[in-house]
């Protein structure tokens, strides 16, 4: 059974767990639980997604219950209007704050299959802010180094690319540990190895929108679950959610 974060007659926002489809996909055709398909039979009623959340990733995850709304909160995302907070774990030690201005081009389809290079779109802008909340300095040579550096992140995506985040941290070096496709695999070997950690360390924390039938400010957030809280307490930081 899903989390549920927020329920009115319009919307309804779910903490979906790593390892979870938001719906039917390429990426993994043999899955038979989706968030969607989840949620229709634990409340009874057809759901709109209105965002994704990679199947790796956990967090808030937004969906309508009527066409009207769906489509109302469709053009807030489409306008970048809505405000998104990720907490993530970081190859290195990033500056304390900083933007990542770097256009994207679409990598893959809705189905998850990867684009001919020359079937892709021209780049678009986009646009990351991140804050360094944490830093952790491990004795354990993983790469070239003597010791291992990490920091916990606080990403705000200010534009809503494909795969933005994890493209972006890869962009400046500081990739998303447990990330398979822009990650870097001997770090994510050693988390997994050291600290039984078998999940991408990004998790969608914040979402703060426009409500589609009042206009109010409406802001849900959510605790990282378990597993993340975990690691988190393995490495000695405190909740940062």
């Amino acid at each position: 059974m899903l989390e549920i974060l927020y329920r009115d007659d319009h919307l309804v926002a779910v903490h979906k767990p790593a390892g979870l489809l938001v719906h039917r996909s390429g990426i993994d055709r043999h899955e038979t639980r989706f968030a969607v398909q989840l949620l229709r039979d634990q409340i009874g009623r057809r759901v709109h997604p209105l965002h994704r959340l990679d199947k790796g990733r956990s967090g808030v995850l937004l969906f309508a219950l009527d066409a009207v709304s769906a489509r109302d909160v469709g053009i807030q995302f489409e306008r970048d209007e809505v405000a998104k907070r990720y907490l993530a774990v970081v190859r290195g030690w990033p500056a304390e704050s900083g933007s990542i201005d770097h256009a994207l081009s679409r990598r893959f389809d809705d189905y998850g299959r990867k684009i001919v290079a020359e079937a892709q779109a021209t780049p678009l802008p986009a646009v990351t802010r991140y804050r360094r909340l944490a830093t952790v300095e491990l004795p354990d040579r993983v790469d070239r180094y003597p010791q291992a550096r990490y920091a916990l992140l606080e990403l705000s995506p200010k534009t809503g690319r494909q795969h933005q985040l994890r493209r972006h941290m890869k962009h400046i070096a500081h990739p998303i540990i447990g990330d398979a496709t822009w990650g870097k695999g001997v770090h994510n070997r050693f988390f997994q190895q050291r600290f039984g950690c078998h999940r991408m360390l990004l998790a969608c924390t914040r979402i703060e929108l426009r409500h589609p039938v009042d206009g109010t400010s409406l802001v849900i957030a959510v605790e990282p679950e378990a597993t993340y809280a975990a690691l988190l307490a393995a490495l000695g930081w405190n909740r940062q959610a």
